[in-house]
């Protein structure tokens, strides 16, 4: 059995007291009197959190999981250290050929946690399938989905989620198709108008991925897929690195999106120091705190979910238990998880726990230590 102790934050508030996990990896109880989050933080006991859940990382620790072999593994332990204890694992646009190099490789690390790292859900497919006009840092491969494409990629690892551009032709009609077939499907790297954006959330595509970014902007004559997303979605991805997305517009977006949810959308530059990394068949540069390409493209980011976290608190004013909600249970939530991103009896034992500084003490994954050093 292993206690956790402090400030244990549960659906219906804080709790002070224990939080108690066995051998099979999930909660047994929490015990303890319930505490304002005032009260909880004067008492300087920490934070007891549930594990972040990172629904867009490319890379970390150097590695890229586009390069295939052992990538994948090097990612999910890197972000475990910084407390994400289930992400997926995201493709970049890419031939066929390297898709299935990269989806090969993560057959084995979806279907066994690896050690010391988070749990691989399954893969976010971030194109191919979006507008060859909004590429953002995606390489010049975008194509409309291409459905017997899709199913054999799907045969090598679970594809959870798929980002698409509604407006580019044939993807539209293949929405309800592919959500009747269990992918979540949500729109990005669009040149779509808000009238589309509309229609494919009509057509069931539930989010955004990484909102304001490789989208088309809001204009008050012409609102734009931001419009779109800012007027009508329960569900959106944001990166809160404070360089994709000025403080004031994710303040707008966490007004309007009621589950606004972060991401990393971290690439091999995350956790490492300065330097060129890959990115796809991209090289990225990684200079005070941001990742661009050779002409200053922002190109994914190097931000890890426990600095989301504070920058949600620190920067933004948002409660500890509100920024914690938005770096794990909204999420969870998304994807349909109810044993994750929450600390009930049942779910999973992903806990952080972090000091008053909002700082890692320690990780567990499934009820397992992560070593964080």
């Amino acid at each position: 059995m292993m206690t956790l102790s402090g400030n244990i934050l549960t659906p219906s508030g804080f709790v002070q007291g224990a939080l108690i996990f066995g051998p099979t990896g999930r909660i047994q109880s929490i015990q303890g009197s319930p505490v304002s989050e005032a009260t909880a933080r004067a008492s300087g006991q920490p934070w007891v959190l549930p594990g972040f859940i990172d629904l867009h990382a490319h890379g970390a620790g150097g590695r890229d999981i586009m390069e295939g072999g052992d990538a994948a593994s090097t990612v999910s332990q890197m972000h475990a250290r910084h407390g994400t204890t289930s992400m997926l694992g995201t493709t970049m646009t890419a031939p066929m050929e390297d898709l299935v190099v990269a989806m090969s490789a993560m057959t084995e690390v979806c279907q066994q946690r690896v050690q010391g790292g988070a749990r691989i859900l399954g893969v976010h497919l971030e194109g191919p399938y979006i507008n060859e006009g909004r590429l953002g840092a995606q390489p010049p491969f975008a194509r409309p989905v291409q459905s017997e494409e899709l199913a054999a990629l799907n045969a090598l690892a679970p594809i959870r989620l798929i980002t698409l551009s509604p407006e580019v032709p044939g993807n539209m009609e293949l929405i309800e198709s592919l959500c009747a077939d269990g992918y979540r499907v949500q729109i990005g790297h669009s040149s779509g108008t808000y009238e589309d954006g509309v229609q494919a959330m009509a057509k069931g595509a539930r989010g955004f991925t990484h909102l304001f970014n490789a989208m088309t902007g809001l204009h008050h004559r012409d609102p734009g897929m931001v419009g779109a997303a800012l007027a009508h979605a329960q569900y959106s991805e944001i990166i809160p690195d404070l360089i994709h997305v000025h403080p004031g517009a994710i303040r707008v977006a966490l007004r309007s999106i009621p589950c606004l949810y972060c991401v990393s959308d971290s690439t091999a530059a995350a956790g490492m120091p300065d330097g060129e990394y890959s990115l796809g068949s991209h090289k990225v540069y990684k200079c005070l705190g941001a990742v661009r390409l050779a002409d200053g493209t922002l190109a994914g980011s190097a931000l890890t979910l426990d600095q989301a976290l504070r920058n949600l608190v620190n920067t933004l004013g948002l409660s500890v238990q509100e920024g914690s909600m938005r770096v794990s249970t909204h999420a969870a939530d998304y994807m349909g998880l109810s044993d994750r991103g929450r600390l009930i009896p049942g779910a999973w034992a992903d806990v952080v726990v972090m000091d008053a500084d909002l700082q890692l003490q320690s990780v567990w994954v499934e009820g397992g230590a992560i070593e964080l050093a």
